[in-house]
């Protein structure tokens, strides 16, 4: 236990210092570009605390990590994985899930630093936001997105969602999917309790779109989710739910 009470004094401090820079910054007219305060501040929180949970975030494929305006998508199983993905992207802006716009200070440091709130019950109020998502993608950003909707309870792939692919489509934006493995340990479901460990990240090839229409929205799912299910059986022998394209797997 005196590991988690570490870790989420870090996460505590570290979310005041870096959402009040992020803030002021905003309230300051400061240009969001590589190097700026919405650029450092969130891969340093992550990485706070990250550190002060005792875990290593080991990179694979990481020519594929620095992919300005692209869309990654995520599997989601621990609330460990945003703390992972965000101690490696730069300039990555992050779709929540609405309910995280009412927690004080951080939600307010969120939009500041350019992050999205899906209300996924609302479909106009979603497919604004993603509107809103592709904007920012035109102007060099990449967006994580979570595909899979929820957060999972293990580590097996379930259906994406399409929102994501929509998005990537109507920015004209690669897809590069990104299979997260090891936060069920770090950080299960239940009590908080935080383990020191291993976590796995590993970008797959970029998935293009230019060109595309939205009618291949179902083929570039299926093909973003068939790499990382092969990643997974290959490299931890996790077995995902069988997902069938609607049309032929992109190579």
């Amino acid at each position: 236990m005196i590991r988690t009470a570490f870790a989420v004094l870090v996460l505590i401090v570290m979310t005041v210092l870096m959402g009040s820079w992020v803030i002021v910054a905003a309230l300051l007219g400061v240009k969001d570009r590589v190097g700026s305060p919405y650029d450092r501040a969130p891969r340093w929180w992550a990485k706070a605390v990250v550190w002060a949970s005792g875990v290593k975030v080991v990179v694979h494929g990481a020519e594929h990590a620095n992919a300005e305006g692209g869309v990654f998508v995520v599997n989601h199983v621990s609330l460990f994985d945003v703390l992972a993905v965000a101690s490696v992207l730069s300039r990555a802006k992050f779709v929540a899930k609405a309910e995280l716009a009412n927690v004080p200070l951080f939600s307010r440091a969120m939009r500041s630093a350019g992050m999205v709130f899906i209300e996924r019950e609302n479909r106009k109020a979603a497919f604004d936001s993603y509107k809103h998502v592709a904007g920012r993608v035109g102007e060099g950003s990449s967006v994580v997105v979570y595909a899979e909707g929820t957060r999972g309870r293990s580590y097996a792939l379930r259906p994406f969602k399409k929102g994501p692919f929509v998005l990537a489509i109507g920015a004209q934006a690669p897809v590069i999917p990104l299979l997260v493995y090891g936060t069920i340990t770090v950080l299960p479901p239940g009590p908080l309790h935080v383990r020191p460990g291993v976590v796995h990240l590993h970008f797959h090839a970029p998935i293009p779109t230019a060109g595309l229409d939205y009618d291949a929205r179902d083929t570039i799912a299926a093909t973003a989710h068939a790499r990382m299910a092969a990643t997974l059986r290959t490299e931890y022998g996790v077995e995902s739910e069988a997902w069938e394209p609607r049309r032929a797997v992109l190579g």
